[in-house]
């Protein structure tokens, strides 16, 4: 990857609704080898797909929770089917297993309590778990999908 696919993937970050011409003009290139050089990045995986951001408030999803899991049990049986249950659940946004305290992070959306009330029930009933921790975030500071592009 040289300096022009980083350039490439700056812009498609910033908006990948620009047409190919568009992006061609912001990183110096005509429209054909922009095009060869987008569809390169998604054969190599390093695109994985375009999409549209939604405001999570503006369709009633307004609370965020930072849940923490903490399991008793670490083996492969129990991982596999608790990543199956919770990878299913529409709510968990992100899913990540951790070093540390924490076993597992969930990032998850709800409408209102009563919504998370429900996914916790759905969390716990699921799998035998050690310990849930949930963190709801009062105030969105800094969110971005836009990964800083190294040089």
């Amino acid at each position: 990857m040289d300096a022009i696919d980083r350039k490439i993937l700056a812009v498609l970050q910033d908006d990948a609704s620009l047409s190919v011409a568009d992006i061609g003009n912001k990183v110096g290139l005509s429209s054909t080898p922009c095009w060869k050089r987008i569809q390169r990045l998604e054969a190599d995986g390093v695109i994985l797909k375009r999409v549209a951001l939604v405001d999570q408030d503006r369709i009633g999803l307004g609370i965020s929770v930072f849940v923490s899991v903490e399991t008793g049990d670490h083996s492969q049986e129990w991982l596999e089917r608790f990543a199956k249950t919770v990878g299913a659940m529409p709510e968990v946004m992100e899913f990540y297993r951790m070093a540390g305290d924490v076993d597992y992070m969930l990032r998850v959306v709800v409408p209102d309590m009563a919504g998370y009330d429900a996914f916790y029930k759905r969390l716990i009933a699921a799998v035998p778990l050690k310990n849930v921790t949930s963190r709801f975030a009062m105030e969105k500071i800094k969110s971005t999908t836009a990964l800083p592009i190294p040089a």
